[in-house]
């Protein structure tokens, strides 16, 4: 089987490859969903990350690739073998990457109960669907706004509960579905739901590029990896293993990675000035702030990383009114920013005023009087 085209090999579109990093790095964070023409290299990249990321350990012969590492996590077979055995064989095994196609019904998503075994013969039989193949993996939704409703709803939910629960005639049946949900989709062919939209944490808009000199060097190595897949893989295999190794360090990192509730209130006011609905958002947000934060070899958010995830986080979320655009301009996305910040440091300002705190005076005031000097840090 010929290598997948390297991921590190996408010309532009960086705001789209951050988003699939980032995920890759925290698959907590939600998803992505990706929307664009045609031949804008949204399946490729995804693709392309699946190949970047490192083996991971599994519970051998499981059919959910259950973490050994994670008993809680584990699925029913996994938890019942543990019990009787003590301890659960282990094996490694690349990350997947599972294809959901377009015809999908729900039993083929989620699995099937046996309840024909289980009333004759007293045995609990599941047959898995493609959330026991993605779990632990990267699972990728093409023309997802073509799919039903309701299984969007299904992965959907189990990408943020991490757990696919599967209930027929009194028998259930659980196993772990955490994975990396990437969906992609022609805006031209009818849009998501408002309420399944806000579901997925990220949404990127791309379009084809338009300098003359990208468009070449898109032809000229696309056309290299068509003549000589496995060559052209070999000339990017370097860069390749490095943004594999960052992002396997990134993922370490992350849990080590901090916050104030200064950075959480810069959050909050960037939302709330918005409009933006719920609260999902400003929780995309400091997960997308973390995780960039991890990527970028730092242990405390700052102000740069949290203008990434609201760049990721509220394009999709902004209420539209008729004959208006509802896309987010990164100078007004600053300048949200930059009243948040004065509204932050008032706020400090005034608590140290109630507790006659000179000292915290004094570094507000400093804070205040570097950030009018300072040029803020540009948005992705």
């Amino acid at each position: 089987m010929p290598k997948v085209y390297p991921f590190t090999a996408i010309v532009g579109q960086e705001r789209m490859k951050r988003a699939l990093i980032l995920n890759a790095i925290n698959p907590q964070i939600g998803g992505v969903l990706i929307r664009g023409e045609r031949g804008t290299a949204k399946s490729t990249t995804a693709r392309g990350l699946a190949a970047l990321l490192p083996e991971i350990e599994v519970v051998a012969d499981c059919k959910f690739g259950c973490d050994p590492n994670q008993p809680v996590f584990l699925c029913t077979e996994c938890q019942e073998r543990l019990e009787r055995e003590g301890t659960l064989p282990v094996t490694t095994r690349r990350i997947r990457f599972v294809d959901l196609p377009v015809s999908a019904t729900e039993d083929r998503v989620v699995g099937t109960l046996d309840i024909e075994k289980a009333i004759k013969k007293g045995e609990r039989h599941f047959e898995p669907g493609i959330l026991a193949a993605a779990n632990r993996g990267l699972l990728y939704v093409d023309e997802v706004n073509l799919l039903d409703d309701h299984v969007v709803d299904l992965l959907l939910d189990s990408a943020a509960m991490g757990v696919n629960v599967v209930e027929r005639e009194g028998i259930s049946f659980q196993h772990p579905a955490a994975f990396i949900l990437v969906g992609t989709m022609n805006p031209e062919e009818g849009d998501l739901r408002p309420q399944l939209l806000d579901r997925f944490a990220h949404a990127v808009d791309i379009e084809g590029i338009s300098d003359p000199a990208a468009r070449v060097e898109i032809v000229r190595r696309r056309l290299a990896y068509d003549q000589d897949p496995e060559g052209f893989y070999e000339q990017w295999a370097d860069r390749e293993r490095q943004l594999s190794e960052e992002i396997e360090r990134a993922r370490k990192r992350l849990p080590m990675v901090g916050y104030t509730d200064r950075d959480i209130f810069l959050i909050a006011h960037l939302t709330s000035s918005f409009h933006v609905d719920g609260h999902r958002a400003d929780i995309v947000i400091l997960k997308t702030a973390v995780a960039n934060a991890a990527f970028e070899g730092r242990l405390e958010i700052n102000e740069h990383d949290i203008l990434i995830g609201a760049e990721l986080a509220l394009p999709h979320r902004l209420k539209r009114q008729p004959f208006q655009d509802a896309s987010l301009q990164p100078q007004q996305l600053q300048q949200r920013m930059e009243e948040a910040q004065r509204q932050a440091d008032m706020r400090q300002w005034e608590t140290a005023e109630a507790s006659g705190d000179d000292v915290k005076k004094k570094t507000v005031s400093e804070r205040a009087r570097m950030s009018a000097m300072t040029p803020p840090a540009r948005p992705m």
